[in-house]
């Protein structure tokens, strides 16, 4: 399942969840990230219990992402125990996004 996060539950979700966090960074308007959409809802099924899923929506809940300078979406940040362990920005073939969770989880 993927928890759609506001500036309000964004501490919670992602920074003291225990499990490693992919957070995406959307807008509706884009193009890219709604071809990605799909993908990110299956991984949520694959990987569940490795690994929590996120979705921010840039223009509702600016705030929350401007710390990690966001500038291009989608934007796919990878958090473990808090912290940004990798940045991914742009669409991709799912095998590729598969593979790229599979090394961030280790």
């Amino acid at each position: 399942m993927v928890v759609k996060v506001t500036s309000d539950t964004f501490e919670n979700e992602v920074l003291k969840s225990e499990l490693p966090v992919l957070l995406d960074c959307y807008a509706d308007w884009c193009g890219p990230c709604k071809m990605m959409s799909p993908v990110v809802d299956k991984m949520a099924e694959v990987f569940d219990g490795k690994m929590n899923f996120c979705k921010l929506n840039v223009d509702e809940d600016g705030d929350a992402i401007m710390a990690y300078r966001v500038m291009s979406i989608p934007n796919f940040l990878f958090f473990k125990n808090g912290e940004v362990v990798h940045n991914a920005v742009g669409g991709m073939a799912p095998k590729q996004f598969q593979e790229l969770i599979q090394k961030v989880i280790g």
